[in-house]
């Protein structure tokens, strides 16, 4: 086990009933609040409503900024930047999933920084920054997925350069998360698939690492992975089932807010190839999630036998008895798709009617600046490259 300083200070407001009491919650940092949101859903779920009316008998002021989108864009977050300098913005409130947490974690570090710098070239694409403060903010999450709500990360999109890169700064956790399940019964089915794809994939990249003797997180994350596969379905039929929602909601936060990171590194490298993926095709990061994970395993399994083994028996239960350990493995991956499959996800670039046209420059672009990719099994340009043939 690796040592560890652990920190976070969101608190997470959770149950039915919950977004009445954001109003109180956002008080406590100022009287003028920019609140982000994506499109229509909110209003037409009554989340928007509830939201306004909660601020307002709190007596507080409101600035809107709409727009958020899948992927969320580097232009709608220096929109935001400079609303908030002008606005005077105590507060940031972000009412969505993560794509609108991310755009808001941007905004309010981008609305601190100096003149001189920038968000993009300093930040994103830098390999050294140190985020020193933001604009305090806070969430209303409606869509399990991200873990944003209570992460230290923000993933933003330059799409004039089809780039999608990544902060991370303990300066950026909201401040709190409410957290309603209920918020969650009109979600599409396709989101729904790509929230518990996206929650999957953030308990594989902190699985799958180095370091030894970390029995506890082990099982921590091989629990909270059966969950996931066993909850996700159950949602995808039953979609007004409080209890379903409730446990794919919770785990989504426990997945990413790097209690489980403790005593171990984890990988990423899978993230930072799907992020090569949607920024240029603009697929959801679930939906490419679970594209990019299948093909990641099957090209380092062979290396990490035992490791894989224990993924095998402990999360999808293959039969210990099996003398080739690695059918073992190739079972479980099997079963992996097939769970990706059950809840509307692609588990090939086909899928998703992706070709091999862009794959040397993903594989190129997800080394921009870096050495290597990854910390369980480190990548070189040709790796990747490998890595995004084997999901053709």
């Amino acid at each position: 086990m690796l040592n560890f300083s652990y920190y976070n200070p969101a608190r997470i407001v959770f149950g039915a009933g919950t977004i009445q009491e954001v109003g109180t919650l956002a008080s406590a940092y100022g009287k003028k609040v920019l609140l982000h949101y994506g499109g229509g859903s909110i209003k037409k779920n009554g989340v928007y409503d509830q939201v306004m009316q909660s601020l307002k008998e709190a007596g507080l002021e409101v600035v809107e900024l709409p727009g958020v989108v899948p992927n969320p864009r580097l232009s709608l977050v220096k929109e935001g930047i400079e609303l908030c300098k002008r606005e005077k913005v105590d507060f940031i409130l972000a009412v969505g999933g993560g794509s609108a947490i991310d755009s808001a974690k941007a905004i309010a570090f981008g609305a601190k920084l100096r003149d001189d710098e920038d968000i993009w070239n300093d930040y994103y694409t830098s390999s050294s920054y140190t985020i020193k403060e933001a604009i305090p903010l806070g969430v209303v999450l409606t869509i399990p997925a991200a873990g944003s709500e209570s992460s230290t990360g923000s993933v933003i999109t330059d799409w004039d350069k089809n780039l999608k890169r990544a902060v991370n700064s303990e300066t950026i956790i909201p401040r709190f998360a409410i957290m309603d399940p209920e918020t969650n019964y009109s979600l599409p089915p396709y989101q729904t698939g790509c929230g518990i794809s996206d929650i999957l994939a953030h308990l594989f990249e902190r699985y799958f690492t180095t370091a030894k003797h970390n029995d506890l997180s082990d099982r921590l994350l091989e629990s909270a992975m059966r969950n996931i596969i066993a909850y996700g379905p159950l949602a995808l039929k039953y979609p007004n089932d409080y209890r379903y929602r409730a446990e794919i909601m919770w785990t989504g936060t426990i997945a990413h807010n790097n209690l489980l990171d403790q005593g171990r590194e984890g990988d990423w490298a899978s993230h930072d190839i799907e992020h090569e993926i949607s920024g240029i095709y603009d697929l959801a990061h679930g939906a490419g999630l679970s594209i990019v994970f299948p093909a990641w395993m099957k090209y380092v399994y062979k290396k990490h036998i035992d490791r894989f083994v224990q993924f095998s028996t402990r999360v999808w239960d293959v039969d210990l008895t099996f003398d080739d350990k690695n059918r073992m493995v190739e079972v479980a991956i099997e079963k992996l798709e097939n769970f990706y499959k059950s809840i509307g996800m692609p588990i090939r670039l086909s899928d998703a009617k992706i070709g091999d046209e862009n794959i040397r420059v993903m594989a190129e672009s997800a080394l921009l600046g870096k050495a290597t990719l990854g910390s369980f099994e480190p990548f070189t340009v040709d790796d990747v490259d490998a890595i995004l043939r084997l999901a053709l």
